[in-house]
This record gives C-alpha cells, structure tokens and sequence, in this order.
C-alpha cells in the first residue's frame, strides 16, 4: 500500500523553495484542483513549473502566478491568462515555450529514462537557438533533453491503495507522462478502491510509479463554455 494523505497541505509540504514540479492537465481539465490550493497555501516560491499551461486568472496554476509562487514556467500554451501575459512582459517570469508534441516528448523520455531525443519540430525558428541539428535521411533535426521534476502532481478518477491509477475521458491528457516523470509522484484521486477492485487492462499509470494518494473532491470548472446557437 501506498501513504494515504488526508490533508493536501500536509501531501505537499515536502515540496520546497526552487523545485521543479510538473503538473497534470490541459487547460482546467484534469488538473489537481486542491494540491494546486495547498501550494498556494504553503506559500512556497521560485518555482519551476512544467505543464501544458498556467491556468486561468482565479483557478488552476494561475492561482500561484497570482501568489508570485511561479519563478520559471515551461509550457506550450498561455493565452488565457491576463496575468501570465502582465508578468512576461514585465520581466517578473520567466517563460520556456515548447511545441505541445515536443513537450509530451521531453516528459515521456523524462519517466522512461531516456535523456533526449530529436525531433524535427522547430527548425528553422527561435527554439532551435543554441540546440544540436543533425540530419537523418536529408532531414534537419534537433537535439531535445528531456524533462524530469522533483514533484509530479497529477489528477486520476480512480485509484486502488497500490497506487495504480485510472484517468477518465479526457483527464487522461498530460496526466499519465507526468506521473512517470516525476522522483515523488502526488496523485489527487476522485475515488480510492481496494486492491484488486481495478480491471489491470484498464491502469493507465501503474503504482510504481505513484508515492502518494489523496482523495478529493474537484469544482471541475470549464475553462470556456460554448452554447450552440
């Protein structure tokens, strides 16, 4: 069995000044609503965090952008954050932008243990500044390392007391690649099940992989919500 956590702070209070953390989710969906909470409320700072995106203004990261909890943010996508966009232009944060396929990469390789890859995605722009080009069958390519953090922080529908994890529908996004990719991996569950209660052809992140479990209940906000006309 793995530690059972009660309290989300007490879960995250291993998580200190300047470490990196990766985080689970696209947009608002699938993200560890009350882990994010509870950093917020350890107050903890010059983070550097790696997620697909900050959140919006009032929930998700935005919430420790908000804080000034954020020192270094390694995403694919910012355009819904007003105070993401104020903190970059004023030079108050720091921003690595990575297309989206190579990010899932560089987290993949980074819980498979494989140190870097190349791709062929940024050639010829910006990000392929001070990186490793090499040609394979007439191609350019790039060097990219992968990622690893000191934390992951992920959201699952259900887990058994092992650790394994079911992701829901579209929740199983970035989740799954981060909770291989982190040395300490949180994972904030909607429902806890015994040993044995989960079909082994339906785990998508295996309990190796997972050092704590805590329950809790998600708002599950909507990013942006479109009505047909």
């Amino acid at each position: 069995m793995k530690p059972i956590y009660t309290d989300f702070v007490e879960a995250v209070k291993d998580i200190k000044d300047g470490m990196t953390i990766m985080v689970g989710g696209f947009g608002l969906c699938g993200i560890p609503e009350n882990l994010i909470l509870a950093l917020a409320e350890t107050g903890v700072k010059d983070l550097t965090v790696i997620s697909n995106n900050c959140g919006i203004d009032d929930w998700g990261l935005g919430i420790l952008l908000k804080n000034r909890q954020i020192k270094k943010m390694i995403g694919s996508y910012v355009g819904e954050n007003k105070e993401f966009e104020r903190q970059v232009l004023s030079g108050e944060l720091e921003v690595e932008l990575v297309p989206q396929g190579t990010l899932a990469e560089k987290i993949r390789a980074g819980g498979a243990g494989i140190p870097a890859f190349y791709t062929p995605a940024g050639v010829g722009t910006p990000i392929a500044e001070g990186k490793e080009k090499r040609v394979f069958n007439g191609k350019e390519y790039l060097l990219e390392e992968a990622f690893t953090a000191d934390f992951s922080l992920v959201r699952a529908w259900k887990a058994d007391k092992m650790g394994n994890l079911v992701y829901r529908k579209t929740a199983r996004n970035f989740n799954p690649m981060i909770a291989a990719a982190g040395k300490i991996t949180i994972a904030e569950v909607e429902e806890l099940v015994e040993i044995g209660e989960l079909d082994p052809d339906h785990i998508h992140t295996p309990s190796i992989y997972v050092q704590r479990l805590i329950v809790g209940k998600q708002e599950k906000r909507i990013e942006r919500l479109t009505t047909r006309g």
